[in-house]
């Protein structure tokens, strides 16, 4: 418990010094666009994909169940309010963790290992900055991109699996999937993922930066900031679930 708490620390502190150092001249530009390439439209195509298989998934299983109560027109109401609520950032979340976090930390670490980041701070730059900043920036402005492409293909996804099924059509689909959609049911859970995006990006960059287990640390980093990320991802979630409802009540409408 105590390993936890110091880790769960200098975790803490590494981020709060990304923060600020994400604030102060000299911007790395170049490296935000690189990493925004790397991060978000590689990630694209996985998040997409995903979106549409559970969103055809879910309307195969919601449309078993609610044909018995003859409630099937609720159908698009539904799956809207799930990928845009819950569904939608959570599982990207989950997703980008798992691709990017791996990603991340196995880069530093073996940059670490083969003295790269050395090599660097010998030219009188500053690696913190240079390496690290621009991915957690990076992973904190991808994350609600990728999540409303995860919500619409999990919409399309659904309008397919339901066309199929009953012949609805698409403007019908839509009109029932947001009539009753409110603005505070779609920003708060969208933004909730900068918080995601963050948690990724620092986690995965702090074990990746920090290791000094030479080439037998690269893969150690990038299993532990999969590992970790994901867990506190999760965990998070709950906690930032109630503090939207608590802010917002009409968002749990």
């Amino acid at each position: 418990m105590t390993n936890g708490f110091e880790l769960a620390g200098k975790v803490s502190l590494f981020g709060l010094r990304a923060a600020i150092e994400s604030f102060r001249r000299p911007f790395e530009g170049e490296q935000l666009v690189r990493q925004l390439r790397e991060i978000g439209s590689k990630s694209l195509l996985l998040v997409i994909a995903s979106g549409f298989a559970l969103g055809a998934v879910m309307t195969l299983h919601t449309r078993s169940t609610l044909v018995m109560f003859g409630a099937t027109s609720i159908i698009p109401t539904v799956q809207a309010f799930a990928f845009f609520l819950e569904i939608g950032p959570l599982v990207t979340g989950l997703l980008v963790a798992g691709r990017v976090g791996s990603g991340i930390g196995a880069v530093l670490a073996d940059m670490r290992a083969t003295e790269q980041i050395d090599g660097i701070e010998s030219l009188s730059i500053d690696s913190f900055k240079f390496l690290v900043v621009p991915r957690i920036v990076a992973c904190t402005l991808a994350l609600p991109l990728l999540t409303l492409f995860m919500d619409f293909s999990g919409l399309a996804g659904g309008f397919l699996s339901e066309f199929a099924s009953s012949r609805l059509s698409l403007q019908l689909y839509i009109f029932r999937a947001f009539s009753n959609f409110q603005w505070a049911n779609f920003w708060p859970p969208t933004l909730k993922t900068c918080v995601f995006g963050f948690l990724i990006g620092t986690i995965s960059s702090f074990f990746g930066y920090t290791t000094n287990e030479g080439a037998q640390g690269v893969g150690k980093a990038a299993t532990s900031s999969v590992v970790v990320s994901s867990l506190m991802i999760i965990l998070l979630d709950v906690f930032l679930i109630k503090l939207i409802f608590f802010m917002f009540p009409e968002s749990a409408l």
